[in-house]
Parts: C-alpha cells; sequence; structure tokens
C-alpha cells in the first residue's frame, strides 16, 4: 500500500518517502541573487529533518524577473557556485535538492514586507498586459521578441540548475507570477498569438516547459507549479488547469504541484480550511493522467497520510508547518506508527532516543560544505 512514508520515483530520481518542503521566499540573496549562509542554515535544518524532498525558493531567471532585490537568481553562470553548496548540503542531508525557477512579471519591483522605504525598488515590470495588480504598479505590455524571449531564459536558468546539482526543477506557473499572467483572461488580454482563447494563454508556459525539458537530462524529472483556479469570475479555471497539465504532461512534465490564487487577492473570494486545495490536485490527477503534489494548510499527520494513501495526490508539499517544525517528518512517521521510516543523523540520536537515524550519508565520508 502507497502511503505517505513511500518511496516516489520521478523519471531517474527517487524520493525517500512523500514530503516535501515546498519553496518559500526568504528574501535573504544579496543584490547579486546569491544564496547566502541564511540559505544553508534553513535549508540544511528541513533536510535533517527527514523530508525526501526540498525544493529552493523561486529563484528568478533574470533580474528583472524578481519579486524584490533580495530575491535568489541564476540568470548568470557566477551564480552556479553558491547554489552548487546550498545543493549539495541538501542532498548530504539526505533529501532530493529541488530548486523553483520563474518571473515576477508584474508582480516585481518590490521589497520585502518587513522593509522600510519606497515600495517600488525602482525596475520597469512587464507582463501580458498593462494591467494592474491591486496595490501595484502598471507594467508594461511585453512586445512580441520579449515574450519569444521566455522560454530561452527559462532554459538557460535550469542548465545552470544542473549545473549547480539539483536533482529536480520546478517551473513557477502560479501565485500571480508572468507565466500565471498569461493563463489568466484577467491579466492577459493580448489579442496576438500569445492571448486571446485557452490555445494563445497557454501557448507561452508551454513553450517554456518543452525549452526546459530539451535543455536538461531525460533523468531529470520536472514539476510545474499551478494555480488551478483565480478563485475568481472570469478567471483562470480548475477545468482550464487540467487540460493545461495534460498538455504539459505530454511535453515532458513528470508532476504537478498544484497549488491556487494569487491573480489579484482583491478578486478573491474563497473560504480557506484544511485540505482546501486538494481536490484541485485531486482533479488534475484524475483529469490529466499525471502525478500531482498536494499543498496548503496540510498541517496533521493523518491528514498528509490520508492524501497520500486515498490516492488524492502523489505527495504533500508543507510550507508553514516546516517553518514551525523543521522536525515535522520524524514527528509524522512516530504519530502514524512509522518511527523507523525517517532516518536523522546519528549524531541526533540521543534527542529523538533512537528512533530515528541516518538520513545523512555519514558511511560515504565526505565532509559537509563548510558554512
Amino acid at each position: 500500500m502507497t502511503d505517505l512514508f513511500s518511496p516516489l520515483t520521478l523519471r531517474g530520481v527517487t524520493l525517500a518517502n512523500r514530503i516535501g518542503v515546498s519553496p518559500m521566499c526568504m528574501y535573504c540573496a544579496g543584490d547579486d541573487g546569491k544564496p547566502t549562509d541564511w540559505h544553508l542554515a534553513h535549508l540544511l535544518q528541513r533536510a535533517v529533518g527527514g523530508a525526501g524532498m526540498v525544493m529552493v525558493e523561486a529563484t528568478a531567471v533574470t533580474d528583472e524577473g524578481r519579486i524584490t532585490p533580495g530575491d535568489l537568481g541564476l540568470w548568470e553562470d557566477g551564480q552556479v557556485a553558491p547554489h552548487a553548496r546550498l545543493a549539495a548540503a541538501i542532498a548530504h542531508a539526505g533529501a532530493v535538492p529541488a530548486i523553483q525557477i520563474g518571473h515576477a512579471g508584474r508582480k516585481g519591483s518590490r521589497l520585502p514586507a518587513w522593509f522600510d522605504g519606497p515600495a517600488d525598488p525602482g525596475w520597469e515590470t512587464r507582463s501580458a498586459s498593462d494591467i494592474a495588480m491591486s496595490g501595484f504598479a502598471a507594467p508594461r505590455a511585453m512586445a512580441a521578441d520579449e515574450v519569444e524571449a521566455i522560454p530561452g531564459l527559462f532554459a538557460a536558468c535550469a542548465r545552470r540548475a544542473v549545473a549547480a546539482g539539483y536533482a529536480l526543477v520546478e517551473l513557477h506557473a502560479a501565485h500571480g507570477y508572468l507565466l500565471h499572467q498569461f493563463l489568466s483572461p484577467l491579466s492577459n488580454r493580448r489579442n496576438d498569438r500569445w492571448g486571446g482563447d485557452f490555445e494563445g494563454r497557454a501557448r507561452l508556459p508551454l513553450e517554456v516547459v518543452r525549452a526546459v525539458r530539451a535543455a536538461v537530462p531525460d533523468a531529470m524529472p520536472l514539476s510545474l507549479r499551478v494555480s488551478h483556479t483565480d478563485w475568481a469570475e472570469g478567471g483562470w479555471t480548475t477545468e482550464e488547469t487540467v487540460e493545461l497539465s495534460r498538455r504539459a504532461a505530454a511535453a515532458g512534465i513528470d508532476i504537478v504541484d498544484v497549488s491556487s490564487g494569487g491573480i489579484d487577492p482583491k478578486l478573491q473570494k474563497i473560504t480557506l480550511a484544511p485540505g482546501y486545495q486538494v481536490p484541485g490536485a485531486e482533479a488534475v490527477k484524475r483529469g490529466a493522467g499525471v502525478a500531482v503534489a498536494a499543498v496548503g494548510l496540510i498541517t496533521e499527520p493523518d491528514q498528509a497520510d490520508a492524501i497520500v494513501a486515498g490516492g488524492r495526490a502523489d505527495m504533500v508539499l508543507l510550507a508553514r508547518a516546516v517553518l514551525r517544525d523543521p522536525y515535522w517528518p520524524v514527528r509524522a512517521a512516530a504519530a502514524l506508527g512509522r518511527a523507523d521510516a525517517v532516518r536523522t543523523p546519528p549524531q541526533y540520536d540521543r534527542g529523538w532516543g533512537g528512533i530515528a537515524r541516518m538520513g545523512m550519508r555519514v558511511e560515504t565520508g565526505a565532509p559537509m560544505p563548510a558554512l
């Protein structure tokens, strides 16, 4: 029987369990977009905690594609080495190192909420159309040649991710960022081949999928994060997500990470509840015939296990739950009577009373990347 602690194989990569750490922006990179010691300490702790996969936060494919000046980037070769240090640390702790790559579009050129100062750091934002999101400056509508360049930017970024040692790449097409801006009729009013009906609005995300699939090794799995609905009248729908996912799978996507919303929070009509996005994940799994990850208010071990064991999703991604408790996977294993299923480093045995051990590949003798 498949459960939360069953291995999951995607192409040439096997996750030890069905628990993943979702990408969460830390806004702690320097202006150069490079990972810092903060990222290493933060993500290594969650890898040691027993998750099968740890995904690095949204990483920009170009400098103007950042959300804030503190975003990570992989738009130039000089950023590869610090990413390699981060990927190696995650892998050394026993988790699959993954990275999400994306472009913020009209949601860029901002500062983190906890920073004082002007809301606009100063660079021009671009999008499918010149429609502003609530509380943001209006973007410039992208010219056709600018749109045509986007798949190449994603492909180049993915090649750098391979060079850095990441084992899985996720393409960010959710939460109101650029690829989602092309998908949603609320943000895309173009009348050329990149807009209009579903075919036009889905064209850019699918071109990105094809470009990235061609740029990475065949054994490397690709994930696509989508918002299955805009939660808004006249917006992107679950039915469209199912069709997009079907086409993305045919183009080389191995798992669809199903989230929701983000195109414009002021337009959203939604009541949050535990597992509120799981029906969207289940719809994609059933309708598109592709593996899916469920995310969103999944906080309890029995809840997560039921999602996987019931066949509603192939894995769960956790965000706030593992911010609060990096050892959520260890605690979940104990709570579900599977204490031997998640292994922490032997150095931590005394803290767990021997219930979990040897997650780190200590038998190799490879040193941890230095802080």
